[in-house]
Order: structure tokens, then C-alpha cells, then sequence
């Protein structure tokens, strides 16, 4: 840990999960190797937002599938809004991402890699000692992101790709009706989906002459990296 967090009396942790139960088991690993440290959790990303600024703790541990109030459905990009939020108003703060989703926090790379505090990933399937280990490399500020899928320019995934993904694939339009959408071009269109293609190492040349479908390729490689759920 870096000399102020080691010169405390306690630490203070803020868990946000939407599932009951794994919150709960964090909630008692954290306290297994941190006796006297301060925590306290919420389920939703306006509840936590409403306790952050007054609670100051020096590390957050949170899903990316969260609920943005009580009652309503955990949705991944509940969790990446809420950690843009977080990234830009808090640089310092220490944070650790615990999921099932981490492949998708590909999405703001960009945003990451310029984060000021501690950021560890790590997967709900791996052990408590690895997990702890995370907690120990956030608070001593270090940065480890090695569950995050590496693209060509990874870090320069742009917005209007992420809407080109959402309008093709969740909700179906064509080009044409994408560029009315985001009032652009379809020559734009098209730019774009090249950008896209090109980060995802999608060869079209080689795929056309395999008579294989660039689109249906596209989407299929969007969502093993996570740039879609």
C-alpha cells in the first residue's frame, strides 16, 4: 500500500454488487484480510454515487452488471456508465473491477489507461488469493488489466463504433437507416465499419474470397472481445 493508506488507522472499502450473494462473499473475504477495515455496499450505481463523495473510501470493488436504481435489471452498461463517472470525477480513487463481464471494459480502454489511482481486474471465477491479490496491487496504485482483451489500437476504440454496434446488431438497421440515425453519411458508415474492422483484425479480402458474410464476422468478433454483449 502507498505510505498515507499505511498510515491510517483502518481502511475504508465501498462494494457494489446487484448480487446479494456475491457481494456478501466479498464482503467477507475483504474482511478476512482487512479485520479493521471500514465497508460498506450497495446494490445500484445511484445509491453508490449519493454515498461516494461523503464516504471518500480508498478503494471501490464493483460489478459491471449493476442496477442503476432498487428493483430494476442489472445491465453491463449500467456498470461501464457508472465507471466513467467514477474514472473522470474521482482520478485518484483506487478500483477494483470484479466481474463476469471484464472483457468488456475493452470499451473504455482509453479512459482507463489515463486513470491516476490503483485499477485491477478480476474474473468471479478466480480464487480468494488471486482476488486479493488484486486488492493489494489497487491499493498500492498499480494498474493490472491482463483479463481485458488486447485489439489492434485497443485503446482507441471510438464511440460512434460502439453506436455503428448497437444500431447494427441490437437493434437490426441497415446502413442507411444508421446514418440517419447518428446524421452522418453512409459513405461514413462504411468508414466506419472499416475502422472497426481494421481493430478487430478482420481481414475482408481474405473473408470475401472465402465467400464468407463480413457483417455476421464482424459481430461475431465484436462480441468475443466485448466491444457488444
Amino acid at each position: 500500500m502507498n505510505q498515507d493508506l499505511l498510515n491510517k488507522p483502518s481502511l475504508k472499502f465501498f462494494v457494489v454488487d446487484s448480487q446479494q450473494l456475491c457481494m456478501d462473499g466479498t464482503t467477507k473475504v475483504l474482511r478476512s484480510k482487512y479485520p479493521q477495515a471500514e465497508i460498506i455496499t450497495t446494490t445500484n450505481a445511484i445509491d453508490f454515487l449519493n454515498q461516494l463523495s461523503t464516504y471518500k473510501p480508498d478503494l471501490i470493488v464493483m460489478d459491471i452488471s449493476i442496477t442503476e436504481k432498487p428493483g430494476e435489471i442489472p445491465l453491463i452498461n449500467t456498470g461501464i456508465q457508472l465507471l466513467k463517472t467514477i474514472i473522470h470525477n474521482y482520478p485518484q480513487l483506487n478500483i477494483v473491477v470484479q466481474s463476469a463481464y471484464i472483457k468488456t471494459l475493452v470499451r473504455i480502454k482509453s479512459e482507463i489507461d489515463l486513470h491516476s489511482g490503483g485499477f485491477t481486474v478480476a474474473d468471479k471465477s478466480i480464487s480468494t488469493i488471486e482476488f486479493l491479490q488484486t486488492i493489494e496491487w489497487a491499493l498500492q496504485g498499480l494498474t493490472n488489466t491482463k483479463y481485458i482483451a488486447h485489439m489492434n489500437g485497443a485503446s482507441q476504440v471510438k464511440p460512434e463504433w460502439l453506436r455503428l454496434l448497437d444500431l447494427a446488431f441490437k437493434e437490426g438497421f441497415q446502413d442507411k437507416a444508421i446514418a440517419q440515425h447518428i446524421c452522418v453519411s453512409e459513405r461514413m458508415v462504411r468508414h466506419y465499419w472499416q475502422g472497426l474492422q481494421d481493430i478487430l483484425s478482420i481481414d475482408c479480402d481474405e473473408l470475401k474470397n472465402q465467400g464468407k458474410n463480413l457483417r455476421i464476422i464482424t459481430q461475431i468478433r465484436a462480441r468475443e472481445v466485448g466491444l457488444i454483449d
